[in-house]
């Protein structure tokens, strides 16, 4: 098992791979202070997304939604999206193929 760094990612987030493969990769981000965003972008790989902890306001496309711990939804492939976090949690993501310019 490889143990990939923990990379700051923006004011109060962090990102980790936690698996990967060419086909797939897991990858956990950790928000550390209510208000932190994941600014809107978008990507060819089909993302999955897991609610570990915490709560965030998810725009993909042009629906806006709250999830919480346990919630989990997948945002297709070139769809922009982004969240703002509302209370600090994790959120389990994973992608298809792999997001190399994570490595």
């Amino acid at each position: 098992m490889t143990h990939h760094p923990i990379v700051e990612t923006g004011p109060n987030m962090t990102r980790q791979v936690l698996a990967d493969h060419p086909e797939m990769m897991v990858v956990a981000a950790q928000f550390a202070k209510a208000g932190a965003v994941g600014a809107m972008h978008d990507h060819p790989h089909i993302q999955s997304v897991f609610v570990q902890s915490g709560r965030c306001q998810f725009t993909v496309g042009t629906t806006v939604t709250e999830v919480g711990p346990g919630d989990s939804f997948v945002v297709p492939s070139g769809v922009p999206h982004g969240c703002l976090c509302l209370e600090p949690g994790t959120v389990i993501d994973g992608f298809t193929p792999r997001r190399d310019d994570f490595l």
